[in-house]
């Protein structure tokens, strides 16, 4: 078998030995492999411009993907601590299938981020859990088949008495405003305006809530792969090995000299406390107007701009890996249930799996 690689945060894969070395770059290493996942099937199905949903048990990723590429970053927050080391653009929300229902001291219905974890699972499983869950909430709303793939039988008594009187519709209406919120900020925050763009779902529970959420963003359309249950594991494996450097120079970008053809440029206008990260290339400084200008609302092409950092990269693309998938022809409402995953088709959206056996739905 081949030497294992170590996922690095930045989206790139690593062997053992560098990722020991370095462990911080790999803070975020799932969350990144599957956004490197939706972006290998997002270019198969011939889109360049899309978001990620990645909805497990506990929690959601979230991530934009433009020109092909998910969107990376100088630095985030990990565990309340700042991180000022390469990553994709990955936002994370405790929102997932197992995530507990429950009202604040104001009476307010809430949903997460404590989970039902892994044991016992969701009440409807029937593994001794007490609490409602999101997959309880799914399940009254026959939004799940009554038996999962492993032959487990789901109990719909139990999940009732989960809820004990919560309507299950509300459930995933919280739910579902928390998946808005994420994706909002990846795109909208970000400047990138997400109408028109595609869903990319994936994970056990993304593909129950894509086209609810993608309704309310006005996407076009809904992908959801075959891999959805495992789809970090493909990204892991159609990763490239990729080095990153960067090159802190702190200097005025017009005293900057040569910069290099490829990677990326921190930037600000001089006297700004925070930067923006934009390609390099022939005009380095007209992108980062018209970046400030996407994120901000205005750019001053008269004031002077600091370069703060070089980003460059060590690239070797990864294995050429090609899709297959069963044959799909659904029409709302309807349950769709794959490997690893069930999927949602709320009635108005209808569609078909393409030739890598993703399911591609668009409204009707």
């Amino acid at each position: 078998m081949p030497e294992p690689l170590v996922m690095r945060s930045s989206g790139g894969v690593v062997t053992l030995e560098e990722a020991a070395a370095h462990a911080a770059f790999a803070l975020l290493s799932g969350p990144a492999a599957g956004a490197i996942g939706a972006a290998h099937v997002a270019r198969l199905a011939g889109v360049e411009n899309a978001l990620s949903l990645d909805m497990g048990g506990t929690s959601t990723d979230v991530c934009a993907i433009v020109d092909g590429k998910p969107l990376r970053g100088s630095e985030r927050p990990v565990a309340g601590l700042p991180v000022r080391l390469p990553a994709l653009d990955v936002h994370t929300v405790g929102a997932g299938g197992g995530s507990l229902v429950w009202r604040d001291a104001g009476g307010a219905l809430r949903v997460g981020p404590e989970s039902a974890g892994a044991w016992p699972g969701p009440a409807c499983y029937g593994r001794g859990g007490t609490d409602a869950t999101v997959t309880d909430a799914n399940l009254l709303l026959g939004r799940l088949p009554g038996r999962l793939a492993d032959g487990l039988e789901l109990d719909t008594d139990a999940a009732w008495r989960a809820l004990d009187g919560v309507d299950p519709a509300d459930v995933v209406a919280v739910v579902d405003a928390e998946l808005l919120r994420a994706l909002r900020l990846v795109s909208v925050e970000r400047g990138i305006d997400p109408r028109g763009l595609s869903l990319v779902a994936f994970g056990g529970a993304g593909p129950l809530h894509a086209c609810s959420v993608a309704e309310e963003l006005e996407l076009e359309r809904v992908l959801v792969p075959a891999a959805a249950g495992v789809l970090s594991a493909l990204g892991l494996l159609v990763a490239g090995e990729r080095r990153d450097h960067v090159e802190a120079r702190v200097v005025p970008l017009a005293r900057a000299g040569d910069l290099p053809d490829e990677g990326e440029a921190d930037l600000r206008y001089e006297g700004q406390s925070f930067e923006l990260t934009v390609p390099l290339g022939r005009d380095v400084a007209e992108a980062f107007h018209r970046a400030h200008e996407d994120r901000y609302g205005y750019a001053d092409r008269d004031r002077a701009l600091e370069l703060v950092a070089v980003r460059t990269a060590d690239v070797t693309p990864g294995p050429d890996v090609s899709l297959t998938g069963r044959s799909l022809t659904v029409r709302g409402p309807e349950v769709v249930e794959l490997d690893g995953a069930t999927c949602w088709v709320p009635a108005g959206w209808a569609g078909a799996t393409d030739a890598h056996g993703t399911l591609v739905l668009e409204r009707t």
